[in-house]
């Protein structure tokens, strides 16, 4: 299966809490859900499309345990609530001793991230996790990046992408726009990003 990780980020790099003033507030960050203004019928179906790929969900512990806390309490139909219920979890963690959003899989360390990817599948999909995206990512285990950009710097908080760190190139797959102004960017992964020396215009291709 692929390993997809998507993220909310800001202008200046800030995926730390979109969603709302206390979805993380760790470090003293006082400026979350910066993304909500941001948010409209053409995101909501574009995310809805994107979660039709997925065979499993993947998490880091913190995260995992506020969406096993969150998401079965949501009573309300939408696009997302069935299927993230019902999806297979997967949670990064050495201390969790079990899960309790079934069906629900405790995975050691990253290897058992790397067993993960090579069963037959789609996707499994990394949502929020920043952390624990960023080192997938840098170890060569993520496939596809999805970014929503949303117009807005932050100007504080923690940023998807962490130095240092290993570099990763990656190409431009698919593009889109919403009306209030977000971008939605996917990526696949290429290995290490390249390097080179600028040798004029005529040199480019």
């Amino acid at each position: 299966m692929k390993i997809t990780l998507t993220q909310f980020v800001s202008l200046d790099g800030v995926s730390q809490g979109p969603g709302s003033a206390d979805e993380d507030t760790s470090d003293g960050f006082g400026r979350g859900g910066w993304f909500v203004p941001f948010m409209d019928a053409a995101f909501v179906r574009t995310a809805s499309e994107w979660l039709d790929h997925a065979d499993g969900l993947l998490f880091g512990r913190r995260t995992y345990e506020a969406f096993a806390r969150d998401w079965p309490r949501i009573t309300e139909p939408d696009p997302f609530t069935v299927r993230m219920n019902s999806l297979p979890k997967y949670v990064v963690s050495s201390t969790l001793a079990e899960g309790t959003w079934a069906p629900t899989t405790v995975l050691r360390d990253v290897e058992g991230v790397r067993r993960l990817r090579e069963r037959p599948g789609r996707e499994v999909q990394i949502h929020g996790s920043a952390r624990l995206g960023g080192a997938l990512l840098a170890g060569g285990l993520v496939d596809t990046l999805r970014l929503v950009v949303a117009p807005t710097v932050v100007g504080e908080g923690r940023r998807l992408f962490t130095h240092p760190s290993q570099s990763t190139g990656l190409r431009l797959v698919g593009r889109d726009d919403t009306p209030a102004g977000v971008l939605l960017l996917e990526y696949a992964t290429t290995g290490a990003a390249p390097l080179a020396d600028y040798e004029g215009v005529d040199a480019l291709t």
